[in-house]
């Protein structure tokens, strides 16, 4: 029977459910637990693929091509099971799913409502993703419920869990609440009553927390925890300080260290071997212990708000651990390159342009790549960055004056990226290929294996074949693949099926020789995980740490050199 671990949040938002959670399923996964994760997120949205990085942050996206909350990478990142579409759901799916039902006929002419019909629902939607009664079915599903207690939005899914755990039985439900316990610097004091105010909404609908987590920028003394324990009715030992810390792959280290696993165990009436952290432990001694670091500038429009840039910051520092490297990163807003020129760049050892939509700061991100494909920079770039490393190489060593997206300028001459439905032959024609009908015919999303062309960079760091996910609309015109194949650039990797480019780098030798410049259509930043990284980074980290060799070689004085 999978057993439940319902993590929910008060007093304030982004306290770091999603992290707390992910570190409770690593914990018992290293007790040899199969362990999922599920995310519940109140919007009314059916997902967040249309909404602004600036509201959401970074949208994740699945394997099976879901386009999910980012906590769902997070989750990818502490455990080893993969997310699926069924992992996240929201408000919007929540009651579309209950509409297409009542106009189907399947209540049967009654009275449609929040209870029983919406919390069933929700109730159905965490046992579909929980695999429950499944073979595969995981011992523990951890489930966490986004928003803060006493938000209208949160109620229905708090009621539906709370109904839940009283079918489940005891033994099989545990509640883990996650608080904010400020430091007021007048008072010079941490102050317990928001924890004490938000647990007591909590036990108004019905829901006693088991655990609490107390999220403070320093550690909350013994005599704080006490004073919360007697006031929430939690065990002392189970209300747990989780204060600040310098890497999130520092959390189930910190969360073991208070007993979170084995308490979450007993309460579950779990028999377990012990925690085993050597991995995590082994990694973030590895982080704190870098012989070399490499500053990368990422060329954006999102820069004040990383969050939208989440899996990526992530996946270069998961390379980092693995080349011995401290990764430092610059976010460079590519408007300002637009206004300041390229000046900026001096001095980094890499430039990494990620994907984007919209046409605002593109042109800062095309002088950025002419920069680094012109003066040897080690360049990635990912989506948007690959197209807009073909719509450079197209204007300035093709010659093809005013090369552009469609997304850009719908009336380009020369449309070297654009909608399948609209690509442009040679002669003018437009090749009508409509070869997918959802979102406009145009969104490629989740992933696709491709073969790879041998001798390659792509081939280095893939081997024969690669399999990564993609969340784009716009592609390579296959109309201009040839003509810049014939100037140079290399077309490592296309699709089998349509031919569309997932790959292009420049030469390694000849005039156009450059150290290591790699565009990908995909989104490997989705894929990588601290345990293991991402050969794809690893190897943009080991071009930018060459880079940054080279260069100190350059500037010690030469009596340095001859010693």
């Amino acid at each position: 029977m999978t057993k439940f671990v319902f993590v929910t949040g008060g007093v304030v938002s982004s306290l770091g459910k999603g992290i707390a959670a992910a570190s409770i399923g690593a914990l018992l996964e290293s007790r040899g637990l199969r362990v999922t994760l599920l995310k519940l997120d109140p919007y009314i949205n059916v997902d967040p693929g249309t909404m602004s990085p600036f509201q959401h942050g970074e949208v994740f996206v699945t394997e099976d091509g879901a386009e999910t909350d980012l906590d769902l990478g997070h989750y990818e990142r502490f455990v080893s099971a993969p997310m699926r579409r069924t992992n996240n759901f929201t408000t919007g799916q929540i009651y579309d799913s209950v509409i297409r039902k009542e106009r189907r006929g399947e209540y049967l002419g009654r009275t449609v409502q929040v209870i029983p019909h919406i919390t069933n629902e929700i109730q159905a939607f965490i046992e579909r993703g929980a695999h429950v009664g499944a073979p595969d079915s995981p011992q523990v599903a951890i489930v966490e419920i986004g928003g803060t207690v006493g938000d209208i939005e949160s109620l229905p899914f708090l009621e539906a869990v709370r109904q839940m755990s009283l079918k489940l039985g005891r033994g099989n439900a545990c509640f883990v609440h996650l608080t904010l316990v400020p430091f007021i610097p007048s008072a010079g004091e941490l102050k317990t009553k928001p924890t004490q105010h938000s647990v007591q909404k909590l036990r108004e609908i019905g829901i006693q927390a088991d655990m609490l987590m107390c999220r403070a920028d320093r550690r909350i003394p013994d005599e704080e925890r006490a004073k919360i324990s007697l006031f929430s009715n939690v065990q002392l030992d189970s209300v747990i300080s989780v204060q600040d810390a310098d890497s999130i792959y520092k959390i189930p280290r910190m969360l073991h260290e208070q007993g979170v696993d084995r308490t979450i165990c007993e309460i579950l009436r779990l028999d377990t071997r012990p925690a085993d952290l050597g991995d995590w432990d082994r990694l973030v001694h590895r982080l704190e212990h870098p012989k070399r670091e490499v500053r990368i500038a990422m060329v954006g429009k999102y820069v004040d708000l990383t969050e939208s840039y989440k899996s990526l910051s992530e996946a270069l520092i998961h390379a980092g651990i693995h080349t011995e490297s401290r990764i430092a990163i610059d976010y460079i807003d590519s408007e300002r390159i637009e206004t300041d020129g390229t000046s900026m760049l001096e001095g980094f050892d890499a430039i990494l342009v990620p994907g984007g939509f919209g046409r605002r700061g593109v042109e800062g991100k095309i002088q950025a790549i002419r920069h680094a494909r012109e003066n040897g920079v080690p360049y990635l770039g990912i989506c948007l960055g690959m197209q807009l490393a073909v719509i450079e190489f197209a204007r300035h060593v093709c010659g093809l004056a005013g090369a552009n997206s469609t997304e850009f300028d719908p009336d380009t001459p020369h449309p070297v990226i654009g909608l399948i439905t609209e690509w442009h032959d040679r002669e003018g024609r437009i090749e009508k290929r409509d070869l997918r009908s959802d979102l406009g015919g145009t969104m490629r999303l989740g992933a696709q294996r491709c073969p790879i062309v041998p001798g390659t960079i792509a081939a280095s760091v893939y081997g024969e074949s690669v399999n990564e996910r993609h969340r784009h609309r716009y592609e390579v015109n296959n109309g201009y693949v040839e003509r810049l194949q014939a100037a140079g650039l290399v077309v490592s990797a296309r699709t089998p099926a349509e031919s569309l480019t997932e790959i292009v780098e420049m030469p390694r030798s000849g005039a156009l020789a450059h150290p290591w410049f790699v565009g990908v259509q995909f989104h490997p930043e989705f894929t990588s995980t601290p345990r293991d990284g991402h050969p794809l980074f690893r190897a943009y980290v080991e071009a930018a740490a060459e880079r940054a060799r080279q260069r100190r070689v350059r500037e010690e004085p030469a009596v340095m050199r001859l010693a």
